[in-house]
């Protein structure tokens, strides 16, 4: 079972994202892949007017959403469109989420998460400050739901830095987790590896992480280095900087042997029930 990752320098025109997220998601299709995962703010990266581009999403005058349904219908492929805003889908008029949806190969929407930690933070970078919150409200549940490669849980970027999310994601099923993301140049140098691997060997999943690289609109760095890691904390793919369509395959029976020899999930002698005991897809 193929998994993919995308790796992309996004700016703030949409039409020409989707052009390079099609390309690069051919290119995984090509190469065998079930499941491909875009990175976060794939399709507006860098835009001040995200409400406005949520809005219309949930209006059906979008073009994102029209897009990615054509795209896994016509590739045959399962995949978690990293990040885009939108609104809750009960609540039209509210503020929009960081919300990364799965598609299955029908482009049929199977799943929904709505980032739940919010990039609020101060880094030596030429921005200096970020403030998500500004642009975006938090979500509130956890999500893992069942893909033709497994048992699939849903994090975003900033997420990575919360150990407890993971550990109750592994508590409810999961098999592998997608972590889109657009980490910073700086952060990501200081983090990004350490992490992914750790939640990987933590949970006992293979991690996939898609991630932003380069320079985007507005002289914002990200770090890039999207990999796969599998269960075990081996780095499977891994590509430094660029445009990347990164493939690897899920080893289910080795993953439940070792899960078997090692059964972290029965050893642990804490839980996260605030966590835990939220809805799943």
């Amino acid at each position: 079972m193929t998994l993919a990752v995308i790796q992309m320098a996004s700016q703030a025109d949409i039409q020409a994202n989707l052009a390079t997220a099609r390309r690069l998601l051919e290119q995984a299709a090509d190469s065998g892949a079930r499941l491909a995962v875009l990175p976060e703010n794939f399709a507006a990266m860098g835009r001040t007017d995200l409400p406005a581009v949520g809005r219309a999403e949930a209006e059906g005058a979008g073009p994102i959403l029209p897009w990615l349904k054509q795209v896994a219908c016509d590739l045959r492929l399962w995949i978690v469109a990293g990040t885009l805003p939108l609104p809750p889908d009960d609540q039209p008029q509210a503020r929009v989420r960081a919300c990364s949806l799965l598609v299955d190969d029908q482009g049929q929407r199977v799943a929904r998460y709505d980032k739940l930690h919010l990039f609020d933070a101060e880094v030596s970078d030429a921005r200096g400050r970020y403030r998500e919150s500004d642009d975006y409200a938090a979500g509130e549940r956890l999500v893992v739901v069942d893909t033709p490669v497994g048992r699939l849980g849903m994090s975003v970027c900033y997420d990575l830095r919360f150990a407890e999310l993971y550990l109750a994601l592994r508590q409810a099923g999961a098999e592998l987790i997608s972590a889109p993301s657009a980490f910073t140049s700086v952060t990501g140098q200081a983090h990004w590896e350490m992490l992914i691997r750790t939640r990987a060997i933590e949970t006992q999943c293979y991690m996939l992480a898609a991630a932003q690289s380069g320079e985007h609109s507005g002289g914002r760095l990200t770090h890039g280095h999207s990999s796969i890691v599998d269960f075990w904390g081996r780095v499977l793919n891994e590509q430094a900087t660029g445009e990347a369509a990164l493939t690897a395959a899920r080893e289910t029976a080795e993953q439940n042997a070792m899960r078997k020899r090692m059964p972290l999930l029965s050893h642990r002698r804490f839980t996260t029930p605030r966590i835990a005991s939220r809805t799943l897809e």
